[in-house]
């Protein structure tokens, strides 16, 4: 045509993308996946710290903590009953009773009885039914930071705790604490709430009867009621005054 030879452009594949950005995607993941565990790791060591951070905060006299049960009371919507009154306003027949009945060695154990612990851990061993082994360190320490229910993680979480609390409180504020947490009917909390709810008077009044049946009361409040005892309740406080009686040297920690 006219000499000139046409020819048609030659047309080039298009470019095939460079393979970078996966590459990248997969390196971004990696530091995101990373990112996250540290995160996780971060937040379960805040997690595991905070107990014994407020442990420290509750050494100081004029806090008052309260319990995890409370802290559900409220997230339920239920409210409770808690008037913390001082270790002076509790009746000592209560302080004795709840002592032998709950934590005989109380003054002198660090936080666990550990030859009740080698009797529960050779039972376990031998398949034979355990006995219950916590302190009213442990209870506490429970009841504060913790959960109710028998597992070897709340168990593996609740001894350091009661340790690092016996440690640093006194036991006169180990028992004052107890004794302003402790559960003693549906959202009854404390020695104060549990004498009005109960006996209609002031935890300071009452009498080694009254507090031998608040303290058989505490392994199962709800189903123990304390101001409508039956015979058993009424047999098993009997033997806890008597031993409330003849306490003597094992409540000098307190009344020293």
């Amino acid at each position: 045509m006219n000499g000139i030879l046409d020819i048609a452009p030659e047309q080039q594949a298009p470019e095939r993308p460079i393979q970078e950005e996966p590459v990248k995607a997969g390196w971004r993941a990696r530091l995101l996946s990373r990112s996250f565990l540290r995160r996780v790791v971060l937040i379960v060591i805040a997690i595991l710290a905070l107990p014994y951070l407020l442990v420290l905060v509750y050494a100081l006299p004029f806090t008052r903590p309260v319990s995890t049960l409370m802290l559900s009371e409220l997230l339920l919507v239920r409210g409770y009953d808690r008037r913390w009154v001082s270790l002076d306003q509790i009746s000592p027949n209560l302080v004795r009773s709840v002592m032998m009945s709950e934590d005989g060695q109380f003054c002198f154990h660090g936080g666990v009885d550990w030859n009740q612990m080698r009797g529960v851990v050779q039972d376990a061993l031998d398949g034979e039914a355990t006995r219950g082994a916590s302190t009213i360190s442990m209870q506490t320490a429970k009841n504060l930071f913790l959960w109710n229910g028998r597992s070897f993680i709340r168990k593996g979480l609740e001894l350091p705790l009661a340790l690092g609390a016996d440690f640093v409180w006194s036991k006169r504020r180990m028992m004052e604490i107890y004794l302003n947490i402790a559960e003693w009917g549906p959202g009854i909390y404390g020695a104060e709430a549990a004498a009005q709810y109960h006996f209609k008077i002031p935890a300071s009044k009452l009498s080694a009867r009254q507090a031998a049946l608040l303290a058989v009361a505490l392994p199962n409040p709800i189903t123990r009621v304390a101001g409508k005892p039956g015979r058993s309740m009424q047999r098993l406080a009997g033997v806890v005054e008597q031993r409330a009686r003849g306490s003597g040297d094992y409540i000098k920690c307190i009344y020293g």
